[in-house]
């Protein structure tokens, strides 16, 4: 089975083919240009240099969140629309479980997936391997900092932080041995969301949807805005 792979959850955006468990091809980018410049013209290099055509893929896959609101909605939308014309089924990959997937080599560690929500929070989720398989000891969630640091530290230096936000957990984690991934294999890549996918469930291309963890922030501003409006009209 041929899988394309999109990852444009954060800063970076990238690219990948796989095939049967196999990475076939690669393309990663971290520049200042914005998901909707590089995204399908990188995608379009990778397939001409691998001599593949968009109708030739069996399944399109995406990290559909959490993440950056923006980078999740552009990553969804271009799979959809490299999906539609052929009716090839999606299916959506957890940016956490593919950041958890660059240290599937640390057989005795807990991975501690981590992407910096601001305001001292964090998306995260936690996994171990069971006979080289990702096994999730948590669902994909929203918490303080603080929060996490109080239930990992039982885990001592057996956890092993990856993702955006991970240096920043690992300021605060390191004084009780937790340890932070090398920069090669730290953050969420195309590979990881194509290798991933075909253990997932398949979709019609039109059912992919992104998957937040918190309202995007126009969102909550007019949710706050909402209740003190409210709040006035009860004075």
């Amino acid at each position: 089975m041929l899988v394309l792979g999109i990852e444009s959850s954060a800063g970076a955006a990238s690219a990948a083919v796989a095939k049967d468990g196999a990475l076939l091809g690669e393309l990663y980018m971290n520049t200042k240009q914005t998901h909707s410049q590089t995204l399908l013209p990188m995608t379009e290099a990778l397939l001409n240099n691998l001599g593949l055509s968009c109708g030739e893929i069996d399944r399109f896959a995406v990290a559909n969140g959490p993440g950056s609101f923006t980078g999740v909605r552009i990553g969804v939308a271009c799979v959809k629309g490299m999906a539609l014309p052929f009716n090839t089924p999606c299916c959506g990959v957890s940016t956490l479980e593919a950041i958890a997937y660059g240290g599937a080599s640390c057989a005795d560690s807990v991975l501690c997936a981590v992407m910096d929500a601001r305001r001292d929070q964090v998306y995260n989720a936690l996994f171990r391997l069971e006979e080289g398989r990702l096994v999730r000891l948590t669902e994909d969630r929203a918490v303080s900092i603080a929060q996490l640091d109080e239930e990992c530290r039982p885990y001592g230096g057996r956890l092993l932080l990856l993702g955006d936000g991970a240096a920043l957990c690992h300021e605060h984690f390191a004084k009780w041995g937790a340890r932070l991934a090398p920069e090669a294999v730290r953050y969420q890549r195309a590979g990881s969301v194509a290798l991933l996918a075909a253990d997932k469930p398949a979709l019609e291309p039109a059912a992919l949807l992104p998957l937040y963890l918190r309202l995007p922030q126009a969102e909550r501003e007019l949710k706050r805005k909402k209740e003190l409006e409210q709040g006035r009209n009860r004075l």
